[in-house]
């Protein structure tokens, strides 16, 4: 049975309530985290050439991190504007993308930490 994408992003919503930079440092594999805020319209906005990028790379973990004062691990990562997506490959940074504007540059992004 396949997911719908609304149950896809509440999973991803769920995953992420206990994860730690520690958990992220030791990952494997490309992950993507989308640090942002249910509230803010920036963040809505791009949903749409978020999931439209992903579409290609179903392989890329997602991880969306509810983000706000306070919130450590947005801290640990430099967060300072929603939407931020952090580029992983084995839990190293590799590419960061600030309010993406075009499925484009996040479908490069997920390319080029899919070919590391």
């Amino acid at each position: 049975m396949h997911e719908t994408m609304n149950e896809t992003m509440n999973k991803i919503m769920n995953q992420n309530t206990q994860i730690s930079r520690a958990d992220l440092d030791q990952s494997t594999g490309p992950v993507m985290l989308e640090f942002g805020a249910s509230w803010c319209s920036y963040c809505q906005a791009a949903q749409s050439i978020i999931a439209t990028a992903l579409l290609e790379y179903p392989h890329v973990q997602h991880i969306r991190i509810e983000d706000g004062k306070g919130q450590r691990l947005g801290r640990s990562y430099t967060v300072k504007l929603w939407p931020t997506l952090v580029f992983l490959k084995d839990g190293i940074e590799f590419e960061r993308l600030v309010r993406p504007q075009n499925t484009q540059v996040i479908a490069d992004a997920l390319h080029a930490i899919n070919q590391r």
